[in-house]
């Protein structure tokens, strides 16, 4: 069941001050200039990876779908602005029948992107794709980077599972939304229950140090655990001594034991030693779940290690030293006029430090090698080249203002590790280096 349409009690019943003031103050001046109304295109892209990142992955994109539907001005939005004296009253009249009726197309969720990929284009009137610039940014910058983590997080475990464990490492809300996107790159489960709720990721959890120390002895604690919960629970050898605490544990829930977790100490060598006890004990497919301020250089680090899970917290939801995807929503063409059918026509800032920006309405496909691995992103304004026909990246995902791409959130993740398996293999390098791919241009045509 997807239950990505039960909401939560702390989701807002509105996205539209989602925003910056300027985007409403260049909506009054466009309104007043008459050409609020111009056709126009907006396109969300990044200009470069954080340093040392060979790939990006795109994150958030249902999210976005949500806040488009829920951005709407209701009477508390329209006396807020009002009484701010931010517009005045022909633009909040203008508001108080918005709905975005325009196009998005877009990278799917899942799918990695490159410096300059046209990751989602906005196109309508230039007063009702403005509107959307910073809600937009929010979502997309926050959980792409959180899934750009998770992916290389996954990537350096292997086939061993990642559990997400970071909301008391951030916004209550934002966990939830990083829980998200650590699914997409490729995280098993969550400990965050709203996540659970709200997207029907699997969830887990069962005891943390202080059920240890509640009790007067550890054996009490353990006893007490497995009462409750079973003997393939997983019980926290690391509170007082971890030998002593493993022997406790196989006593009390003999082989059927299922996990035991650490969570301090060198990790790699209390592994060998918890693992070599556990056999000794007889307890051979007892688990041994890891965590403790772990990053994907540390989990690749362990990847010798007898470790069956990783939990991750702090570094992926801050995105392992990147938080934000430096993603950007520029204007790249416009009509011509406010006359319908007016052609559009390339617009692109043009500045010094590497803020330029590359006008047109784009396409962008992936070319692949003679193995079947990509070679490069190619992205283009004008006709797409018959061999890249069947190669195109964006796909529909509102039409005339509608919703038509919404999908379960596993298809997301599935479409994830699909595009990084199809990536040639130094993309999972933890090394510093470039893109693993270049981004090619093919300019022709106008904006349309």
């Amino acid at each position: 069941m997807n239950t990505a349409d039960l909401g939560l009690p702390v989701d807002v019943p509105s996205t539209a001050l989602f925003t910056d003031q300027y985007e409403l103050t260049m909506l009054r001046a466009a309104l007043k200039a008459g050409t609020a109304e111009r056709r126009s295109v907006f396109e969300v892209f990044t200009r470069r990876l954080p340093d040392g990142r060979r790939y990006g992955v795109v994150a958030g994109t249902g999210r976005v779908l949500d806040a488009v539907e829920n951005f709407r001005f209701d009477a508390g939005v329209l006396r807020f602005l009002r009484e701010r004296d931010i517009v005045d009253e022909e633009t909040l009249d203008w508001l108080a029948g918005y709905r975005f009726s325009g196009d998005i197309w877009g990278y799917p969720e899942g799918e990695v992107y490159f410096p300059g990929s046209p990751i989602m284009r906005v196109e309508g009137t230039f007063g009702e794709c403005v509107l959307l610039e910073t809600v937009i940014l929010s979502i997309l910058n926050h959980d792409s980077a959180i899934a750009a983590a998770a992916s290389r997080m996954a990537s350096a475990a292997g086939e061993r599972p990642l559990i997400e464990m970071g909301a008391r490492r951030t916004h209550e809300l934002a966990a939830v939304a990083a829980a998200r996107s650590a699914y997409v790159g490729g995280f098993a489960t969550t400990s965050d229950l709203a996540a659970g709720f709200r997207y029907n990721i699997p969830t887990v959890g069962t005891s943390a140090h202080a059920f240890t120390l509640l009790h007067d002895n550890e054996r009490d604690a353990f006893q007490a655990q497995v009462n409750a919960l079973g003997r393939d629970t997983t019980l926290l050898v690391d509170t007082y001594d971890v030998a002593e605490a493993v022997r406790t544990a196989v006593e009390i829930a003999g082989p059927e034991l299922g996990a035991v977790r650490i969570d301090s100490g060198d990790l790699l060598l209390v592994a060998h030693r918890v693992r070599q006890q556990l056999d000794e004990l007889g307890a051979t497919d007892t688990k041994i779940v890891v965590t403790s301020d772990l990053d994907e250089y540390a989990i690749a680090s362990l990847a010798a290690a007898p470790v069956d899970a990783y939990g991750v917290g702090t570094q992926l939801v801050t995105g392992s030293g990147h938080p934000t995807a430096s993603m950007v929503y520029k204007l790249v063409a416009r009509a011509e006029s406010g006359a319908e059918g007016a052609p559009l026509v390339p617009v692109a800032k043009k500045s010094s430090g590497g803020k330029t920006s590359i006008g047109g309405r784009k396409w962008a496909a992936r070319r692949l090698d003679s193995y079947g691995y990509a070679e490069a992103e190619v992205v283009g304004t004008g006709p797409v080249p018959d061999a890249l026909a069947d190669r195109q990246l964006l796909v529909e995902l509102v039409k005339g203002g509608e919703v038509v791409a919404r999908e379960p959130l596993d298809a997301a993740r599935d479409r994830h590790a699909a595009a990084r398996a199809n990536l040639p293999l130094s993309a999972t390098q933890l090394s510093r280096g470039e893109p693993v791919i270049p981004t090619e241009y093919v300019h022709g045509g106008s904006g349309s």
